[in-house]
């Protein structure tokens, strides 16, 4: 195992691990959500499996206009977002290592990823008033994904700075607080789910 990782490999084992299982839970809700929506093509009447109730219900979100802003279905950006991220971290346990440009565009490409799976889940939450299960768990994977890159980064100093910023950024990694403010955000999402809709969620 030392020979598979290495000194610097161990330190970042667990961040890549938790990348790679958040990039297949996002590539499965992303690929899913892509044949309910050919589905619904083909049908506009078929009823889909993510669709639990009137609250959690895939297909009235799918039909919406914001589950294709671009032109496109949103769930195809998934597809080649999360994509990327399997390959990546795969080839990092294989021993390749990708430059610091690299992470400095995943970085900021998933920061706009996630503003963007947050105004599609405010706007589920407060203006459609439905829930397509398979878009939170995109929510959910992508915030993760986000964390991991940042604190990789962070790690690696990819973003430059001062040795007294990295220091003092990587004491506040050590203390947890990016793990704190990550798992906090979560739990505040829940929490506006269960707010709005209460029991809703499980009639």
């Amino acid at each position: 195992m030392h020979k598979l990782f290495g000194a610097k490999k161990d330190q970042h084992q667990t961040l890549f691990l938790t990348m790679l299982l958040s990039a297949v839970a996002g590539l499965i809700a992303a690929f899913v959500l892509t044949l309910e929506k050919i589905k619904l093509l083909e049908n506009p009447d078929a009823v889909l499996s993510c669709s639990v109730n009137i609250v959690l219900n895939c297909a009235s979100v799918i039909k919406t206009p914001q589950s294709a802003v671009f032109g496109f279905p949103n769930s195809l950006i998934g597809l080649m977002g999360y994509a990327v991220i399997i390959t990546v971290v795969v080839a990092y346990f294989a021993g390749a290592r990708p430059n610091k440009l690299f992470w400095q565009v995943a970085n900021v490409f998933y920061g706009l990823g996630a503003l963007f799976s947050y105004w599609l889940f405010f706007t589920s939450l407060y203006t459609i008033q439905v829930l397509c299960p398979w878009c939170l768990i995109v929510t959910f994977v992508t915030t993760i994904l986000l964390a991991t890159i940042t604190h990789y980064n962070i790690r690696e100093n990819n973003f430059g700075g001062s040795k007294s910023l990295k220091k003092q950024l990587n004491a506040l990694l050590d203390k947890g607080y990016l793990h704190l403010l990550t798992a906090s955000w979560i739990v505040l999402l829940i929490a506006l789910v269960f707010v709005k809709f209460g029991d809703g969620l499980f009639t």
